[in-house]
């Protein structure tokens, strides 16, 4: 594989994972807060309807464990492209 092939494999699964993170952020902040609200309000959650929870701490708490798996994603997209720090 030419430095070229491997920049371009590297981008390209860069930008896979990318299109992953923000298919789920779009999902948890607007499918969960907004658009799913409603059904999601038919389950309570500590006496709160699911929809505002979500909504309101839901999300934040899937945002920080979306950060620390996109960090584990990248840096095995790192290694397996030789872009690893040492």
């Amino acid at each position: 594989m030419s430095l070229n092939d491997n920049a371009r494999a590297y981008w390209s699964a860069t930008l896979g994972l990318l299109a992953q993170v923000l298919v789920i952020w779009f999902l948890v902040s607007y499918g969960a807060g907004i658009l799913f609200a409603d059904a999601l309000n038919t389950i309570k959650l500590g006496g709160y309807p699911l929809g505002f929870w979500f909504a309101q701490q839901g999300s934040i708490y899937v945002f920080i464990a979306l950060i620390f798996w996109y960090a584990a994603q990248m840096r095995k997209i790192d290694a397996k492209f030789g872009m690893a720090e040492d």
